[in-house]
């Protein structure tokens, strides 16, 4: 027998983003109901390497990330959890000249934005981080961004969401959902939600719900593979990255090192993924070039998730262009995890003022309403 609701707002997806939506719209009143596929938090906002970084993020993004940071700073007491956040800083490091240079010129534009980055020459780079390999040439320091756990996030947000009265429901696969008049109605096997607002933050997901109003987006799939390693001294005690992408590397209190680079595989349709023994080699030499003290270090775990990536590598956020009422957020291209809690609050915003403060008119989708394929938008985007 199907059980039937009604309800304000549908959230389908509850990863960081829909658990924040989920918050902030019982914070203005609206009763949610929010489906989530699997558990909440555990597809690519549970599995990413956890960087809280603005650096390096297209600059149509940075409004965005600069507001999400102020949000990074109270979230332990709004959620009432530690999630282990720690601003230890964003080290972005240059293995050319011509790396040198992108890092100089995106400061510069960075900066009008309001983020400030330090440049480090190559003597000032092994200052701070005396264990780094011969290839650096220099880098671009944000002492703002950090990292966070990612298997905390989402499901806090999720614990909280439920606290203040939202109807969260895991294990719930939407298989379809329509506009009935002025309504919404989703549906999983066993429920039927009738609601006013429908929210699509169905991550890899997403396009095949947008596809179901008549919007058609070029997501695809991408997939970070991911390592972690035994634990160890304290010795990296910056989040790092490189220009590029293809390396990435911090460490945690409990001693772990964990890094990515490379590409695992998935299937989209089914949501299985997994690492590769040949990009998890390719990544751990990569790492080795730019930290030889992880030689001998022991892998004691591999990984990969799946995360909707869009051709401008930037996501769709706002309503859509062919049905009323429905708010789009996804696409998030392998770097939403620190958007999540301000993309909550955007949504909020859409549905109970019909728009939102933050500028986020770059993240239309009717971007993609012409045919040509969009140049990639990010600077050096990172997982």
């Amino acid at each position: 027998m199907t059980e039937r609701l009604t309800t304000d707002v549908t959230i389908i997806g509850g990863g960081v983003a829909g658990c924040a939506a989920a918050v902030a719209l019982r914070r203005v009143g609206l009763k949610v109901v929010l489906l989530e596929k699997g558990a909440c938090g555990a597809g690519a906002s549970g599995v990413n390497f956890g960087g809280v970084r603005q650096q390096g993020r297209s600059l149509v993004e940075l409004p965005l990330a600069r507001r999400s940071r102020a949000i990074w700073d109270k979230l332990n007491e709004m959620l009432g959890e530690d999630v282990e956040f720690e601003a230890t800083g964003h080290i972005k490091l240059a293995r050319s000249e011509a790396d040198m240079a992108e890092l100089e010129r995106y400061a510069r534009d960075a900066a009008e934005h309001g983020l400030e980055l330090q440049l480090l020459g190559a003597n000032a780079a092994r200052a701070d981080l005396p264990w780094l390999g011969e290839k650096v040439v220099g880098a671009s320091l944000c002492a703002e961004d950090g990292a966070a756990n990612p298997r905390l996030v989402g499901p806090a947000f999720a614990r909280l969401a439920r606290r203040l009265g939202a109807d969260v429901r895991e294990h719930a696969l939407v298989n379809a959902a329509a506009r009935e008049g002025e309504r919404f109605e989703t549906r999983t096997d066993a429920l039927a939600v009738d609601s006013r607002f429908l929210v699509n933050a169905a991550g890899i997901g997403a396009g095949k719900v947008a596809s179901w109003f008549g919007e058609e987006v070029p997501l695809g799939p991408v997939v970070p593979n991911m390592l972690v390693t035994e634990p160890l001294p304290i010795f990296v005690t910056r989040s790092v990255g490189v220009c590029g992408g293809d390396v990435y590397v911090r460490q945690v209190s409990r001693g772990n090192v964990i890094m990515g680079g490379g590409r695992g595989w998935g299937d989209a349709e089914l949501l299985h993924s997994g690492p590769t023994t040949d990009q998890s080699l390719t990544g751990m030499r990569k790492t080795l070039d730019l930290v030889p003290a992880l030689r001998g270090a022991h892998i004691i775990r591999t990984w990969a998730g799946i995360d909707g990536q869009m051709p401008d590598r930037i996501p769709v956020i706002g309503f859509s262009a062919t049905t009323p009422d429905l708010v789009h957020a996804f696409g998030f291209s392998g770097h939403g995890f620190q958007l999540g809690p301000v993309v909550g609050e955007i949504i909020a915003e859409l549905i109970a003022d019909g728009r939102s403060p933050s500028p986020i008119e770059p993240f239309a989708i009717t971007r993609f309403a012409e045919a040509s394929v969009l140049p990639a938008a990010a600077a050096g985007v990172e997982h």
